[in-house]
Order: structure tokens, then sequence, then C-alpha cells
């Protein structure tokens, strides 16, 4: 791969390349991908997504909306700290096509804010409900009607591949979606393969999935225009990542290791002193002794710790990505920054706790088995309309569920599994609330 290549300003349906010596700096492409999926309905509803704690209503508690901000400014730093070394190495990226190191900074931050995008409601779990719907709920009737990744799709339903259908899926009118540049898709694609083959490997990036079947075609484009190595055979599609993409995943398992923790202190689950003896490990070079005795409070004293760990944690990032930057671009890294990280053993000490203590707390697991219901119901009882009305025997109660549908969202789907994804998609976009409100109004426990 190259970086020429693989910092791509075109956009699906472009005819002609987008030079980067002809980009008003005022409106650089990438930023304008920032721009476009921060004032996008659905990033908005990503204000009442859980991100650790379901239908929180603590106010220093993070939702996936303040998570992907936090996670954007951690990719932007990492990114122009990447960037400014690239550059340096590949000086003609600058003298000939006119790159800077803060166009590095201006992908990996909109790629970040787009990272947690297709999320459902209520966390992974919410992952977890789509999927097990159809593989032991009434959406096992499905099963021989779909091609074998069909059915992958819809029973592995994955975050990521949805959001790429978020950032490019067309509607009448809207072809494209958000039309975001190459370079952002491609660094938001984490997982760049189709849900089969499902095998383990030791290679990050075939952990998950990164696209549907219906998004197919389009993300093959992506992947080819920006000269991603294939690595699957026999027919089945998936490449190395996009180097970038290494960045957004190392953002992303900072904020989550660190500030999620942090909520968990907050709201009482970790103990102080566990807190600061777990954080202390990680800053133990950095912290300024005087200023921390003068914090009188625990949450100013977490939120100094917090910072240092954050630096310390990106700096070693950007350490790892340049010394591996040949090995990335010959496709031959199959690890998340953070596994080569020399903080990797204090994270992995954080991480336990946060599962022991938080992410496997009462409140967590109360909250969950709600999310469970409420999707599972949602996704049977839109899916039997959608479909019944398809077939020509909706009930008057089926016009009635259809009627709840979004104007957007009540199309024409003429294949099954285009119908039964275009639901998943529905139901994945809702808020946390609304699906709850969603809910009880179907089971007849709210008036409004």
């Amino acid at each position: 791969m190259n970086w020429e290549q693989l910092l791509s300003l075109k956009r699906q349906g472009d005819t002609t390349k987008r030079l980067r010596v002809e980009q008003d700096d005022t409106r650089l492409g990438f930023e304008v991908d920032y721009d476009r999926i921060i004032f996008s309905a659905a990033f908005r509803s990503l204000q009442d997504k859980t991100q650790v704690i379901p239908l929180s209503k603590t106010d220093f508690v993070h939702t996936r909306l303040t998570h992907s901000l936090e996670v954007s400014v951690v990719g932007r730093s990492l990114g122009r700290l990447v960037g400014k070394k690239i550059i340096e190495k590949y000086p003609y990226l600058k003298e000939v096509h006119g790159y800077h190191m803060n166009d590095f900074g201006a992908i990996v931050a909109a790629a970040s804010l787009a990272h947690d995008i297709g999320n459902p409601p209520f966390g992974h779990s919410g992952e977890k409900a789509i999927g097990e719907y159809f593989s032991k709920g009434n959406g096992l009737k499905y099963k021989d009607k779909l091609t074998a990744k069909q059915w992958q799709d819809l029973i592995d339903f994955e975050g990521n591949a949805n959001g790429f259908s978020v950032l490019t899926g067309s509607r009448p009118g809207i072809e494209g979606g958000l039309r975001i540049s190459y370079a952002t898709l491609g660094a938001f694609m984490k997982y760049p393969k189709e849900s089969l083959p499902k095998k383990p490997t030791n290679n990050i990036a075939d952990k998950k999935y990164g696209f549907f079947q219906t998004d197919k075609v389009f993300f093959q484009e992506v992947a080819e225009d920006m000269g991603l190595i294939p690595n699957k055979e026999d027919g089945d599609l998936g490449f190395e990542r996009h180097p970038l993409a290494y960045l957004v995943e190392a953002a992303d398992d900072i904020c989550y290791t660190i500030i999620d923790f942090e909520d968990g202190i907050n709201l009482g689950l970790v103990s102080e002193d566990y807190a600061l003896e777990y954080l202390i490990k990680l800053v133990k070079d950095n912290i300024g002794v005087a200023k921390y005795k003068l914090l009188e409070t625990k949450e100013d004293r977490i939120s100094y710790l917090r910072a240092l760990a954050i630096g310390a944690l990106i700096n070693d990032a950007v350490d790892v990505f340049i010394e591996n930057e040949e090995a990335i671009l010959a496709g031959n890294f199959p690890f998340a920054l953070t596994d080569k990280s020399k903080y990797k053993a204090q994270m992995n000490d954080i991480i336990k706790l946060s599962v022991e203590k938080i992410y496997q707390s009462r409140e967590v697991i109360e909250k969950e088995i709600v999310g469970y219901q409420i999707i599972q119901t949602l996704l049977d009882k839109f899916i039997t309309a959608f479909n019944n009305k398809y077939e020509g025997t909706a009930s008057n109660y089926d016009k009635l569920i259809l009627k709840m549908l979004p104007e957007k969202h009540n199309l024409e789907k003429g294949n099954l599994y285009e119908r039964l994804l275009h639901i998943c998609h529905y139901v994945s976009l809702l808020t946390d609330g609304n699906a709850l409100k969603l809910y009880e109004m179907i089971n007849g426990r709210k008036n409004s």
C-alpha cells in the first residue's frame, strides 16, 4: 500500500480524482467528513445510547456520544503525531501532493467520531439481542430462505458493518449516504471482510466483519480504489486494514479502557484507593507529585490521572505505529497497536477490574436484560408487519405498527434479506429511550 493512494479524497459518485493540492484549506475534504457526521441524525442519536450504564440518568456517566467525541479528540492527536512523522519520512507527500500532518489528524478524527454510529441501543448486548432473535428466536424461521452469508450477517449482527451502511447507504434522492471520503471510510473499516468465512485467525482484522452483503459492491470499490491488500480467496471478500484504522482502534481502546474505568470510579463501583493504585502504574513516570497533592476532591484526582494516562498511551501508540509502519503498509501487522504497547499489562489489569466491577455489575446486567426484551419485541413486531405487508396479508394491527416507522424507513424492499436487514437497521438507530418508549407503547403500558 502507498500513502498517496490511501489518503484518497474521492467520494462515492466522483468521476474524476480529487487532488490534495487543489483543495481549499479553509474547507478541506477530510474536515467536511467530520462536519457531515456530526450533523447527521444517526450521530445525534448517540446522545441517548449506552456506553457502559444503560438508561443511566447520572450526568457524569458517558453516553455513546460523549465517548465518540472523546475518541475523536484522541484520534486527532494520534493522527497528527503520526502524520508529522510520515510527512518527514516521505517528504514528497507534502512537496508533490500537498498533504499536511493535519490531514492525517482530520481523517482519524472523522473516522473515530463515526466509529460507534452503527451500534444498536443498549450497548454490545444490543448487537447480541439482534443476532439471537435470528439464531434462537422467532427469526430462526427465515434461515432456509437466505444465503449463508446473508444469514451470518443477521445472526452475528455487527455494529461496524451497520455503521458502514449508515455512512454510505443510499435512499431515494440521497445517493451515497453522507458521501464520506474514501480515506475516512478506510480508516473507519476496522474489519475489512464479509461475515463469512468465520475462521479463527491471529489477525486482528478478522476478529469481526465490516460490511453487510447489501454493501459488498461499494465496499470493494472503496478498498480497491485505495489499494488495500486482498487477503481472501475462493470468492470471499476481505482485505488487510487501511493503516489509519489502527489509529482509530487505538483511540477507542485508550478511551474505553481509561474513561469507562473513570465512570466506574465516579459511580462508586470501583473504590478510589483501587483506582489510584491502577492508574498510578500507568503514569508514574509523568506524575507531578506537588500538583497532585494540591487536588482535594476524588473527581479532580481521578481527572488528573486520567489525562496523564491518556497522554502516555497516545505517545506509546504513535511509537508502536511508526516502528511498524512498513509492516503495516505491507499488510504484515496482524495486531492492535495496544497489543504491542509497553503498557499492555497495566491496561489489561484495568480492563479486568472494569469487567468485574463495572460491566458485570448488577445495574448493568439488569438493564441489559431489559434491553434484550425490548429489542427482540420490536424486531418481531416490525419484521412481521413489514413482511405481511409485502405478501399482501397485513392485518389492521400490522398496518398500525408500520405507521410507527418514520417516513425515511417506510420503503419498499422486495428481497427478504433486505427487508430483515432494513428493520434491524431501523431498530439499531433507535436511542435507548425511544426504544423503551416504543416498546411500552406497543405493549399498552404508556399513554403518551
